[in-house]
């Protein structure tokens, strides 16, 4: 059942697609068929297997990236107080400004490889880890804080045993946000200058007017996109199974 219903989905949204192509007449240099892009695919896979291979190996590290970043920053403010005064404004303007316009400026930096591309995907990816896994561990049951000082605790172990545990569930919140959003760094920053990649091979299609060929990377970008959306929220699922098992509780208490 659970590999029907996205089945059932994908195949209505293949049909509306069709519909609206038949019903508005609309030419095929601005919204080609299902049909012609799975042709387009299957000729241009070659070529696609190649450029899917550059944007998922930049997705994946800046992802890495990111969440590493985000969960220092996060632990460096719940560990030094002081230091959020001035760490968490800058934090918030590094999202203030927008990702294309940042885009040429990491491009000029860090060329036309992979490493602008993954320093864009990390500039979206680190601060929905941060501000989660931050705010989880400040949420920590007050109960469980004051029964640790009563006993004794350092605060190194009440981190590591009490607040860390307690914020998992929000910081697993924050990965799946950053995966959802990942790939829009790596595109981006392939839009704004690059050599290989889908974003890349969607640009250069679409400047030849292959809309066909554009609509099948476009594809293949979101089901990459969404398998490793639902991979990496089967794997934090598995991890903070505590939290599920909450949910199920509650469900048959209500």
């Amino acid at each position: 059942m659970n590999l029907a219903r996205p089945l059932i989905l994908a195949a209505g949204l293949l049909l509306i697609w069709q519909l609206v192509v038949v019903i508005s007449g609309v030419p095929a240099y601005i919204l080609p068929g299902p049909l012609p892009v799975a042709k387009a695919l299957v000729s241009h896979w070659s070529a696609l297997q190649g450029h899917l291979l550059t944007t998922v190996i930049e997705i994946l590290a800046g992802l890495f990236i990111g969440a590493l970043l985000g969960t220092t920053c996060a632990l460096t403010m719940i560990l030094l107080p002081l230091l959020k005064r001035w760490l968490l404004p800058i934090l918030v303007i590094s999202q203030a400004i927008p990702v294309f316009a940042l885009a040429p400026i990491l491009v000029l930096w860090f060329g036309y490889g992979m490493a602008s591309k993954i320093a864009m995907a990390v500039l979206i990816i680190f601060f929905p880890v941060t501000s989660s896994f931050y705010y989880g561990m400040q949420r920590t049951q007050p109960e469980l804080l004051e029964l640790a000082r009563i006993m004794g605790a350092k605060p190194i172990a009440v981190l590591r045993w009490i607040v860390i545990p307690s914020a998992l569930p929000a910081f697993g919140s924050g990965v799946r946000v950053a995966t959802a959003v990942a790939p829009i760094g790596a595109v981006v920053g392939e839009w704004v200058g690059s050599s290989s990649g889908l974003g890349f091979y969607m640009l250069h299609a679409n400047a030849r007017m292959q809309i066909d060929v554009m609509f099948a990377a476009l594809a293949v970008l979101a089901v990459v996109s969404l398998g490793l959306y639902f991979l990496v929220d089967k794997v934090v699922t598995t991890l903070i199974f505590w939290e599920k098992t909450k949910e199920i509780y509650n469900e048959k208490s209500m």
